[in-house]
Formats: C-alpha cells, sequence, structure tokens
C-alpha cells in the first residue's frame, strides 16, 4: 500500500475507533503500531513499543505535570476557589452580569494555580452555577460564562497544555508560561467584555447589578491571600531564577499542601483523595502521550505530515489566510478529538509552517492553546461545556453550547490579535529570558 494512503487509512480507522468509545490513548497506540507493522515490519513494530513508552513517560520534563496537578487538587480542598470566586465578584459588581464577569475573572485566577481546563470547569461551575441561578441570571449564560472561563485555565500557567507542548516542539516550559501571561489576560478581559455586551443587548440574560460596598470588596482580598502566596511562589520563584519549572512544580505542590493544612481542611481521607485523583489524571494523560508518540512515528515513517506541510507552504496565499486555514483544521480536530493528541499529532506538520512565516515557536504554543480552548467549547465533543452539563443536569446540553458560541467568536478574535501582533506573546518571554 502506498505510505500516503496508509497514513489517511490509518487516521480515518483511529477516527472510527474513538467514536466507538475506545479510549483515546489506547486506539492511538493499536493504530500506530498495527500501521507501523504494515510500514516497515512486524518485528520493528516490536521494537518500537519496547522502547517509545519508556522514554516518553520516562522524560524529565514531564514531571511536572502529576506535580502541578496534586498542586491543584491541592488548592481545590483547601477551598481557594471560593475565596477568589467571591473577591472577583464584588469587585466587578458594578458590571452588567457582574455574577457572570466575576466568574470568568475567578476562572483565571483559579487556572493560575491548577492549569487543567477540566478541572477549573467543574471547580468553578459547582460554586458559580447555583449562585448565577439563584439570582435569576439565564441559564445559557451561566453555564456559557463557566464553560468558556474553565479554558482560561490552561492558557494562564502553570498549563498542562503549555508543558506538553514544549516536550514535542523541544522549547522552554518557562518560556512558554510566560508567553502564556499576557495573552491570557487579555483574553480573560475580553470575554468579560463579552458578557457586558451580551447582558446590555439582552437584558433577560441577567438582572441589573447589585453594587458592593467598598467596605466589603477591600474585606474580600483576604480570599485572596493564598491564591497570590501560591501564584507568587510558583512563577515567581521561576521566572526569578531561584528553581526550575521541575522544581517550581514540587514546591507548588508543597506549599499548596501547607495551605491546606493551615485552613484546617487536610485530613487523611482528603489526602488520600488527592493522591488517587492525581494518580488517575497523570495516568491518562501519560497514556495519550505515549499512544500519540507512537502514532506520530509512525506518520512520520509514511512522509504524510512532510508532505501536507509542503502542501500548504506552497500556497501562494497572504500569511494571514495560511493562519486562518490551520485555524479552521484544529476546529474540526477540536471537535473530534482531546487536545492533548491532537498537539502531539499536529504541531510536528504546522511548527515547520509557522517558522517558514516568519512567527517564533513560542508564539506557536500560544496559538495552539488558543485552539484547544475553541475546541473545549464547540460542539460536538466540547470538554467543559461537557462537564457543565453533568453539573447543572436539568440544563439541556444544546443551552450550554449556545450560551457558549459568542465566547468562540471572542477566542476568534484573539487569535487574529496575536496573528496580527505576535508580540502580544513573545514580549515576556523575550524580556524575562533574553532572547
Amino acid at each position: 500500500m502506498n505510505p500516503i494512503t496508509l497514513a489517511i487509512a490509518a487516521i480515518a480507522v483511529f477516527l472510527v475507533l474513538i467514536f466507538l468509545g475506545m479510549n483515546i490513548g489506547l486506539a492511538l497506540t493499536l493504530v500506530g503500531t498495527v500501521g507501523y507493522a504494515l510500514a516497515v515490519t512486524p518485528g520493528a513494530a516490536l521494537g518500537l513499543l519496547r522502547s517509545l513508552p519508556a522514554s516518553q513517560a520516562g522524560s524529565y520534563a514531564l514531571m511536572v505535570i502529576p506535580m502541578f496537578i496534586i498542586m491543584g487538587n491541592f488548592a481545590f480542598e483547601a477551598g481557594l476557589s471560593r475565596g477568589l470566586y467571591e473577591a472577583c465578584n464584588k469587585w466587578l459588581s458594578r458590571l452588567p452580569g457582574n455574577l457572570a464577569c466575576g466568574t470568568i475573572a475567578a476562572c483565571a485566577g483559579f487556572g493560575a494555580i491548577c492549569g487543567s481546563s477540566a478541572a477549573t470547569a467543574a471547580t468553578m461551575g459547582t460554586i458559580a452555577v447555583p449562585a448565577m441561578r439563584q439570582y435569576g441570571y439565564a441559564d445559557q449564560l451561566a453555564t456559557g460564562s463557566v464553560a468558556m472561563g474553565g479554558t482560561l485555565g490552561v492558557m494562564i500557567p502553570p498549563s498542562t497544555i503549555f508543558v506538553v507542548y514544549a516536550v514535542v516542539a523541544e522549547e522552554s516550559v518557562g518560556q512558554l508560561f510566560a508567553a502564556g501571561i499576557i495573552p491570557g489576560l487579555i483574553l480573560t478581559v475580553l470575554c468579560i467584555f463579552t458578557v457586558v455586551i451580551l447582558v446590555t443587548t439582552n437584558k433577560k440574560l441577567a438582572p441589573p447589578p447589585q453594587k458592593t460596598p467598598w467596605k466589603d470588596r477591600f474585606l474580600s482580598l483576604g480570599g485572596l491571600i493564598p491564591v497570590v502566596i501560591l501564584f507568587g511562589v510558583v512563577l515567581g520563584g521561576m521566572f526569578s531564577g531561584w528553581f526550575t519549572v521541575n522544581q517550581a512544580s514540587a514546591i507548588g505542590a508543597a506549599v499548596a499542601c501547607v495551605i491546606t493544612i493551615i485552613r484546617k481542611k487536610f485530613t487523611w481521607t482528603t489526602f488520600k483523595k488527592v493522591m488517587a485523583t492525581s494518580v488517575q489524571t497523570s495516568a491518562m494523560t501519560f497514556l495519550i502521550m505515549v499512544g500519540a508518540a507512537v502514532f506520530v512515528t509512525f506518520l512520520n515513517i509514511t512522509g504524510f505530515p512532510k508532505m501536507l506541510a509542503t502542501s500548504i507552504a506552497a500556497l501562494t496565499v497572504s500569511k494571514y489566510i495560511i493562519i486562518l486555514l490551520m485555524t479552521f483544521i484544529y476546529l474540526l480536530i477540536g471537535m473530534i478529538m482531546d487536545e492533548l493528541p491532537a498537539i502531539i499529532m499536529t504541531v510536528p506538520i504546522f511548527l515547520p509552517i509557522v517558522e517558514s512565516l516568519g512567527y517564533d515557536p513560542i508564539w506557536f504554543g500560544v496559538y495552539i492553546v488558543l485552539n484547544c480552548e475553541l475546541g473545549a467549547i464547540s460542539p460536538p465533543v466540547g470538554l467543559t461545556c461537557f462537564i457543565l452539563s453533568g453539573i447543572a443536569k436539568d440544563v439541556p446540553l444544546g443551552t450550554i453550547f449556545r450560551g457558549a458560541m459568542p465566547f468562540a467568536a471572542t477566542v476568534f478574535l484573539m487569535i487574529a490579535l496575536i496573528s496580527v501582533f505576535p508580540q502580544i506573546a513573545t514580549f515576556l518571554p523575550n524580556l524575562l529570558f533574553s532572547r
């Protein structure tokens, strides 16, 4: 069989398997191994399985993933999300749709100590959705704002997606974390403006704002102290050069544990729950990465990524048209595939194209994360929307997707901004790391 035809057939088989409900990591491993056996030899495929999973999972750079997951789980058990939510709501109380605005800001803050879209959406959803519905917010705004806010957890560091991209693209995790800060803050502000516009144009979405006295606003800042300490220790220590990214992740997990103890939320049951959840999440992440590595190795053998990259690069159109085309491809991929395998499979294809257009690989990491955010709120597989449907069980999934759609336009706007002004993503890495 022609190698390109074999690659296309393998991709089709993989999509069929995940639609049938097979675990994504196992599907990637199975299809990649069989494809490699057909493209080379069965013996070579067995050799690949003997070496690649161990080398991939044993990467020193990936140690940060379980550590940051533990940090986020301890932060959740310590109740940091509720104090963050209350402070954001009170400080944004004068804006139309203030509870939704505060929810988005709180999601961005919790993302800074969590790094996971799913965890951020689940955590803030259990707090914010009941509160907004109690005050008369429309279901689509209440759930849509949390679904979008949850995606901010992968942009503002620490971020699992940035770590995975750093390993695949062989870039600095610290520089990628720095690159995500300004775009993450700008996107948060744009999402808040989106809520204000929605509520102003359709007053049925939310009741009039209830202004909070200045005294209560300042008192609410006490709930931010643990968040600021954790965020400051991890990112401050890392960017100042006191410790490496891997050390920062371990120190962050330890500080989060100490905060849990100080807030009297630490028990043996809590510790076992945090460890069990963290192991489960880490194992799922590593299985996907191992499977994707096997699959990508097979695709590289066929020459399919190089052929596709050459075809796209040969287009005689503006670089912005190529970026738009790539965004459309990522949107389609995000509708049917989890973000981790999507990154591992597409970065070897698109990174050479991006560099040929004059963009920085660090910029491409931010672009990738924005596309992951877009996929997380897009039907039919929008991850954060499905999480919200599990929290607000009486709200139809279609209503949640309708509530998230205006924010998809906001993400598109952010992609356009960093495409035209790439310095938005590269300014801080250049400043902090003297690039």
